[in-house]
């Protein structure tokens, strides 16, 4: 009846991360309806040379090509690294190959849904932005072709003349007739190819440091004050002199210095290059907002660092840190805590007794059956 109970609780965990993906899917699919929504229109002067920009059709970095640099070539380049190196050397010669293919499709589940909740979250926060600011374009003045014949019917503000500059109109004055056209002149902060771009490109290139260990090399806190071997203390009672003290001095340096030394070492030079390859890429799409007239420059740093935030969050969200974590993802949530676990309980991760749904996720049931002593007709509901 236990084993029954936990394979329950196994289907449960499973369902719960089942629901992560659904969360995922409504905070994308919430983002592009917003999108759809008719922005807030900026009151703007027909003479301010910042919007006055010139409307270019045909953009450098399209949406589709967006999605599939931003989206496609991170999903695709995730799910290869982990169906061609995890579970890397853990693997031994004695692992079943239940265990083997359910810690590579583990480590492919968390890097899709770190990778979905970076762009899904970016797509929800741009768009609605976008609406609630209606910042104009650059190039809003070509796309609006405003009525300056008419223009005190329109003015909302400022001070000046017609001439003189420092009105203000309302976005009646333009004489566009595509409203698709002219509501998108009111879409600029923050940039949206930016934000996009950093998210997808930053999480790829954090997932490739964590799993072929590039970072800066560095020394794990006090592990060597154990370990460093140096020479004892000369016993020379009142006879020592300041000659023995500096000796042994040094040769204390030099034995922790040796040590030191062998803690760490820097990773080949051409993996950090690969590592910054996403990186180049995020920089060149949001140059390309700037010089195609589409973004104004701190709507465009602003939607790179909101990327660059996304994709962090996102990777630690399912990932250990790159330098302690070995290049593996968090494991999943314990059963009884697939769900929340409230005050008072510190990790969702499993404990004690109760990691059988945890463990039948990411290393098989036959692995737990055997640790536990049991068959597959104990684990039939």
């Amino acid at each position: 009846m236990a084993s029954g109970v936990r394979t329950s609780g196994s289907n449960g965990l499973i369902l719960s991360y089942v629901f992560d993906w659904v969360i995922i899917a409504l905070i994308a699919i919430t983002g592009a309806l917003f999108s759809k929504l008719t922005p807030n229109r900026r009151p703007f002067s027909p003479t301010d040379p910042n919007i006055a920009c010139p409307y270019v059709l045909k953009e450098k970095i399209s949406n589709s090509t967006l999605i599939l640099v931003g989206l496609v070539a991170p999903g695709l380049i995730t799910a290869a690294v982990c169906l061609a190196f995890a579970p890397g050397r853990t693997a031994s010669r004695g692992m079943s190959s239940s265990l083997f293919w359910r810690r590579k499709l583990w480590e492919w589940n968390t890097a899709w849904m770190g990778l979905g909740l970076a762009l899904a979250t970016s797509v929800l926060l741009v768009d609605a932005m976008k609406n609630l600011f209606g910042k104009p374009r650059p190039d809003l003045l070509a796309r609006c072709d405003p009525d300056m014949a008419n223009l005190q019917d329109f003015v909302v503000g400022g001070f000046g003349t017609a001439t003189s500059g420092g009105l203000l109109v309302s976005w009646q004055i333009c004489r566009q007739t595509d409203l698709s056209i002219l509501n998108d002149g009111f879409a600029s902060f923050p940039s949206g190819h930016s934000s996009f771009s950093w998210a997808g490109l930053t999480y790829l290139s954090l997932f490739l440091c964590s799993k072929f260990a590039i970072a800066i090399p560095y020394l794990l806190p006090a592990v060597y004050s154990s370990t460093t071997s140096a020479p004892s203390i000369p016993n020379h009672g009142s006879e020592s002199t300041a000659g023995d003290n500096k000796d042994f001095a040094a040769a204390r340096t030099s034995a922790q210095s040796r040590t030191l030394r062998s803690q760490a070492a820097a990773p080949p030079t051409y993996l950090l290059v690969v590592a910054f390859i996403p990186i180049a890429a995020a920089i060149y799409i949001s140059s390309t907002r700037f010089s195609d007239f589409y973004h104004h420059g701190f709507d465009i740093i602003f939607g790179s660092l909101m990327g660059f935030l996304l994709a962090w969050g996102s990777f630690r969200w399912y990932h250990a840190p790159i330098r302690r974590g070995a290049g593996w993802s968090w494991g999943p949530r314990s059963t009884e805590k697939a769900w929340g676990i409230g005050m008072g309980v510190q990790s969702y991760a499993a404990e004690g007794e109760w990691t059988r749904g945890s463990e039948d996720i990411e290393h098989g049931v036959g692995a737990v059956q055997a640790r536990h002593g049991t068959s597959s007709a104990d684990t039939e509901v």
